[in-house]
């Protein structure tokens, strides 16, 4: 399996939606915790690394 990659700005789909509707999300700090930014509402959660790869499902181009 390959490692998932994604930076700082990046924006990402997640496999569960948030509440708000959108399951696009902007990573806004990386360590050993990530903190990303809802597209939808601009609500910010923080969780490991851990679930946070587990749960990412892709990086997505601005375009998009």
């Amino acid at each position: 399996m390959e490692p998932k990659v994604f930076e700082l700005g990046d924006l990402v789909e997640m496999k569960k939606q948030h509440p708000c509707g959108s399951k696009i999300w902007k990573v806004v700090r990386t360590g050993a915790d990530i903190r990303i930014e809802c597209q939808g509402c601009r609500h910010q959660v923080m969780m490991p690394r851990s679930k946070f790869e587990k749960y990412m499902k892709r990086t997505v181009n601005p375009e998009e």
